[in-house]
């Protein structure tokens, strides 16, 4: 299928990569399939680029690479939605802002998307009874003398 982005111009990805939401994205409700875009150099960041609108990607990101103790529960009703076989084959991913000053990057802990790796299936959950917030700056998890050497390696990322 191909699949075009205004970011990353027109693509090639095999029919079984797209991914088909159960549950739309917020304020994305029109859109229901996307794809996952690896750039090198934006490791560990991917895009979720939507293969019905060129204009809409989100950056997205493991988010237990920032925050390793990120949990959250899921209902039996919503997995179900996912038909999951194997717990292993979900992945769970965040969305990223990158605000004009990108040490204010921040991820929506409270918006997980999870991706059911063996269908490309996926929903995003709304977690009401969490602490997570929709904006958790990415920087305030860094040791303090990380935090200035990532600040200016964000500032070289270009979306």
């Amino acid at each position: 299928m191909i699949v075009r982005s205004l970011r990353l111009g027109q693509l090639e990805i095999p029919d079984n990569k797209i991914i088909k939401t159960e549950k739309p994205i917020l304020g994305f409700e029109h859109l229901s399939r996307y794809c996952l875009i690896d750039v090198d150099e934006l490791r560990p960041f991917l895009w979720m680029q939507s293969a019905d609108d060129p204009a809409v990607a989100f950056l997205i990101v493991n988010p237990r690479v920032f925050f390793p103790d990120y949990k959250i529960e899921v209902n039996s009703k919503e997995i179900a939605e996912l038909k999951v076989d194997r717990v292993e084959s979900v992945e769970t991913y965040v969305i990223v802002t990158l605000p004009e000053d990108p040490s204010e990057m921040s991820v929506n802990l409270q918006g997980p998307i999870l991706i059911n790796t063996e269908n490309n299936k996926a929903k995003q959950l709304i977690l009401v009874n969490s602490d997570y917030r929709i904006a958790h700056r990415i920087l305030d998890t860094l040791p303090e003398e990380s935090e200035e050497t990532a600040a200016k390696e964000l500032e070289s990322v270009t979306v």
